[in-house]
């Protein structure tokens, strides 16, 4: 009989999920995807196979928790698994703190410690969490291993980690952790097999989504990263500013009047993309629109993508490679283009004619900076850390 593992990733209404099963020593295979939206009003399950072919759609089941949702999710999984055993479930979990630097086994101990960092990913992890305790509840006997998007930085260098706070702060946690790790992971793997050169020295990934950041990686390991304490730091998103003069912050509380929670919506809902164009967070929404807002908030998200790349090459000492990942960066070429022809003092020479074309690389030949997008797999990579994990205890 195959092995299966289940990967879980939730949101505040929606899981994503996928099956991947064994068929190798460590070889793993998709067998499908699925969503399940609308928790806690008229949910939906959708899961398609290999190649995207619709295998299920139902509307208006029960989900009225993340517990319900994930019993519906469990009973359709168990239902077609012909054949293979589940011999465990990963997570993504936005937040390890500075102590994880690994994927673990989830236990009770753990469980606590992530809780303990739900301040400082209060849009992610109390819904990743909250996920692992209704497997525990509904399948006890199955292991769980939770994966997290911190790990990945955690080798950084002390510089790249602090801030310039009094040491008991640094103590005290407060330290820049970066996210998207299990993202950059992957395509640190992928790297070497387009770019040997570029996956042994200094590359830039620019996960470009909802959520955005970039990574400086030296030989595949991260060295600096735009995120920082939050996920609101860095790159301008599709609801969150990014990099915030924190005396902004401090005006809007004693000048505007503003509580926590109001400051809390602002910047985790009301700005970016979103707020600047007064339209949408959907980047596909603002390039089609002809509003003087929509062209605004794109330049200005474009812009803001450039400066920060320019710090991260300060950070590296040059620059071998760039890699576009994430919705934004696999899809959006006109993106891709604003943010590479503002590049040419690097040496990267860009090629329209491939980015239109969704090339896998964008820049000419003879660049002295390559380019290249790289679709992203999260679900895979969390799969193949459930393994390793499982092998290793």
């Amino acid at each position: 009989m195959a092995q299966g593992v289940l990967v879980l990733n939730a949101g505040s209404s929606s899981f994503k999920f996928a099956l991947y099963t064994l068929t190798g020593e460590r070889e793993l295979s998709l067998r499908y995807r699925g969503l399940l939206d609308g928790i806690g009003g008229r949910t939906r399950l959708q899961v398609r196979a290999v190649g995207s072919a619709l295998l299920e759609q139902r509307d208006g089941i029960p989900g009225g928790n993340h517990e319900q949702a994930l019993a519906t999710v469990l009973e359709w999984v168990e239902d077609n698994l012909a054949g293979i055993e589940l011999i465990a479930a990963g997570h993504r979990v936005v937040h390890g703190g500075p102590r994880l630097s690994a994927p673990a086994l989830v236990d009770a101990a753990l469980l606590a410690e992530l809780e303990a960092l739900c301040p400082l990913a209060p849009l992610h992890q109390p819904h990743n969490l909250a996920a692992i305790r209704a497997i525990q509840r509904l399948r006890p006997q199955l292991p769980q291993v939770a994966c997290f998007d911190t790990a990945f930085h955690r080798c950084q260098p002390e510089l790249a980690q602090r801030f310039a706070l009094p040491e008991e702060y640094a103590q005290r946690g407060l330290l820049r952790y970066g996210f998207h790790g299990i993202s950059y992971e992957y395509i640190a793997s992928q790297l070497p097999r387009y770019d040997a050169e570029a996956a042994a020295g200094r590359t830039i990934v620019a996960h470009l989504g909802n959520g955005a950041s970039m990574c400086a990686l030296q030989n595949g390991k991260s060295v600096a990263t735009t995120m920082g304490f939050s996920t609101l730091d860095g790159l301008m998103m599709g609801q969150r500013p990014g990099s915030l003069d924190p005396g902004v912050l401090l005006y809007l509380l004693q000048q505007e009047g503003m509580s926590v929670q109001q400051l809390e919506e602002l910047l985790y809902r009301r700005s970016g993309l979103l707020g600047v164009s007064g339209l949408s967070m959907d980047m596909r929404e603002l390039l089609a629109s002809s509003e003087p807002a929509a062209a605004l908030a794109i330049e200005l998200y474009c812009y803001r993508a450039v400066r920060e790349l320019g710090s991260l090459v300060a950070a590296l000492g040059g620059l071998d490679a760039l890699v576009f990942t994430g919705g934004i960066g696999e899809n959006a070429a006109p993106i891709r283009a604003k943010i590479c022809e503002r590049l040419g003092w690097l040496g990267l020479e860009f090629d329209p004619q491939a980015n239109a074309n969704n090339s896998r690389r964008i820049s000419r030949d003879g660049s002295r900076v390559r380019v290249w997008v790289i679709a992203t797999d999260e679900e895979l990579n969390i799969a193949r850390q459930v393994v390793a994990t499982l092998r290793a205890g």
